[in-house]
This record gives structure tokens, sequence and C-alpha cells, in this order.
């Protein structure tokens, strides 16, 4: 029974998909989550992080992980990369790191230094995926020039397609797209690197990578990896219930090609995630944590190590140390990535009861004093804006991440 409920095409999904509710799903996914290290299909072998720049990724400039510079050359950023890969490594048991390029960064020379990164990742035995951000400048879900991230691609390939650790991801939340658009960008990207196997391409969903039920069915992606990103804020609910019903029909049947390479929560306000109910974030990571879990599903966290970001599950030290910045919340991604045998849960309340967001949820975040709330920022201005919405619904705000202090 339990192989029939995770195969790709479950009548599970399906009924959640027709509106049949969550509570069934949950009756059935959270004891499958307690066993379900005994076998591992899928891409649950993806356990990573996103290595991520302070400004998001988005740059017309080179992109620049936090803890490298720009002055960095081969070596030093190979002897960074190394140390920061053993440090997510030792404190979370990643084995997966997400990589930002764009044409500045590539064929440049930062990329004589830059591709170091790849290197010492994929020589310490991390798999890599390697992904192209547009620009800052318009940040409009389209490639910014097709004849430069043409150019771009051509020279990653070129450098990579022959080590198997490599996964290519041709554009990160590519929203501005229809599906049929985005099958034609993408199948042509296949064709013109017939060479690469397609189990080591990663194709983004539609939208801001919200779904991958339609590149999933269309048979010109056929055999490729596909990439799902869910955040907390796009939804202002509180139970484990309620975000699953929003989360599973964003995969359908297409579980055992999906990799969740961005989900993410404040690891810097004081949130207990041995907690799942009663707050948004708790309760959105339990589901992605154990919605992973349960399909074997691979799970890149958002970010393992990005400066000013609320969100970052590791902070760097002054001597270069990786260092966890939330307990429980190391613990419920450990659970995700298919560690354990006991779902790290506890009796404590989500947020200490005199936290002023204890009960926080995004589009209400304004009941919290400006030093303690998560700030949304509107991706394409960088301002604040009062209410987080769901992709396709309102204002762009997948980049609202907190840059407040802990709580």
């Amino acid at each position: 029974m339990l192989k029939d409920l995770i195969r790709p095409r479950t009548p599970l999904t399906r009924a959640l998909t027709a509106g049949f509710g969550a509570a069934v799903l949950l009756l059935v996914l959270q004891p499958m989550a307690y066993g379900a290290t005994a076998s591992r299909p899928g891409t649950s072998d993806f356990r990573g992080v996103n290595w991520a720049d302070p400004r998001d990724n988005y740059a017309s400039d080179p992109v620049v992980p936090s803890g490298l510079s720009l002055t960095d050359d081969y070596r030093t950023v190979y002897r960074t990369t190394q140390r920061m890969v053993a440090g997510f490594r030792q404190n979370l048991g990643a084995n997966t790191l997400r990589l930002p390029i764009n044409p500045a960064s590539v064929g440049t020379t930062w990329w004589k230094s830059y591709k170091a990164t790849i290197d010492a990742a994929t020589q310490s035995g991390d798999k890599v995926i390697v992904s192209y951000w547009e620009a800052n400048t318009s940040k409009d879900g389209f490639v910014d020039d097709d004849a430069a991230w043409t150019a771009m691609w051509d020279t990653v390939v070129k450098e990579y397609k022959r080590n198997p650790r490599v996964y290519f991801e041709p554009m990160n939340e590519p929203h501005g797209y229809t599906l049929d658009q985005w099958v034609s960008v993408t199948s042509g990207w296949l064709a013109r690197h017939k060479d690469v196997p397609r189990g080591r391409v990663v194709i983004s969903g539609t939208g801001y990578n919200d779904n991958v039920t339609g590149v999933g069915a269309a048979p010109q992606l056929r055999g490729t990896l596909l990439s799902l990103h869910f955040y907390g804020f796009w939804a202002n609910d509180t139970t484990v219930e309620a975000w699953t019903a929003n989360l599973l029909p964003r995969i359908g049947d297409y579980a055992s090609r999906t990799i969740i390479d961005e989900a993410g929560s404040p690891m810097t306000i004081g949130l207990n995630y041995g907690a799942r109910d009663g707050n948004v974030s708790t309760a959105y990571f339990a589901t992605v944590t154990n919605t992973a879990r349960a399909l074997r599903m691979g799970l890149v966290y958002w970010p393992g190590l990005r400066f000013g970001d609320s969100y970052s599950i590791e902070s760097l030290t002054a001597d270069g140390k990786l260092v966890d910045n939330s307990a429980t919340g190391v613990a419920r991604l450990r659970w995700g990535y298919g560690f354990g045998k006991t779902e790290p849960v506890n009796d404590l309340p989500p947020a200490p009861p005199a936290s002023p967001c204890a009960g926080w949820a995004p589009a209400a975040a304004w009941t919290c004093p400006a030093s303690a709330r998560p700030a949304a920022r509107n991706s394409t201005s960088g301002t604040a804006t009062a209410a987080a919405t769901s992709p396709g619904t309102g204002p762009r705000t997948s980049r609202c991440r907190s840059t407040a202090p802990s709580a």
C-alpha cells in the first residue's frame, strides 16, 4: 500500500487536487513520514541549500555569494567553498549546493574565480544546481538578453557537461512566460544541449516556480527534473492541513521528478519549529518538510547562507565558521531531508507568548514593531509592502524576507 501511495501518479494527489480536502492526506502523510527513509527513490538525495548573494542573486553585475569577494582569486574561492560545503554538511546534513549565475558572471574575469565554487563543491562530493537569475533592473520573469543567455549557457555546459554532479537550471522563476512559451524556451535549451543528460536538467515550474504540473506534463520536457518553489508568505494559514492543501496541487503527479529548490522560513526571530499549528511560519515549514520527506522529494533550503536575510539558516562567524541560527529550524530541515525516525516536535508555543510576532502572519506583519517584524519587500522597487500575496494574485513579494533582528 505504501508503494501505491507514493508512485508519481497517485489517486491521493488527484483527490486533493479535485478538492476532496487535506484531512485525508494528513492521515496518510504523517504515518508515511515516520517510515520514509527505508527506501529513497525520486529526488530525495538532493539535500541542499542555496548559497546566495546578499542582493538576492538579482544583479546586472557579477553574482557574489555571501562570504566571497569579487577580488578573490580561484584559490581563495575554492578554499572558502570547501569550508562552506563542510559546514553545511556538518551542521545540516546537506549534500547539494544551488548557485546563481548570470552573463556578467560567466566567461568573464570573475568566472575564472567563481567557477571554483562549482569545482570545490563537486570535488567535495556535493551536487551543484547552477541556475540563471535575471538582472535587478528588470525582474519581469523573462530572459534579459537571449544572445547573452545562450552564450552564458554554452560556456557553462561546455565546462561542466562531463561532470555528473553538476545540474543545469535554465532560469529561476520564469513568471513572465506562459506555459507554452516556457516549454518552448526550455525545449529549445534541451535541443541546443543534447549532450547533457535530461536527468541533469532542472526545469523551473511556471510562474515563480510555484507549479510544476504544466511542465511535468509537457512531452517535450520528458525525462528532466522539475523545480518547485514554495513560501510561507503566499498565504496566511496557520495549520498544516491548510498548507498541505495549498502545496500538493502544485506538485500534482510529478513528485518523483520534483526538487523543492527554494523553501524557507524566518530563522532569526525566535520561532519554535518544534511546534506546527498556530503560526503561519511553523505550520508552513512543517508542511514543506513533512511533504518532502513523505513523497521522497529533494529539498534545497533558501538560503543556507545569505547576509542580511532572516531566513538564512546559517550565519558566518568572524573566523569563517558556519553556525546554526535556529536549533529547531535545523532539526525540522533535517527531518525534511530524511534524517531521523522521530519527528522533531515539542509542546512549546510556536513563539514566546510575550513576542509581538507570536501569531505573525505575513499579511498582518504590521502588528509587530519595526524592530521585530519580518518586513515585506516588493521585488521590483525594494520598498515595503503591507501585503504578501500568492504568486499571480498581487504584487510580487517572493523576496520579502526579513532583515529584522531576532525577537
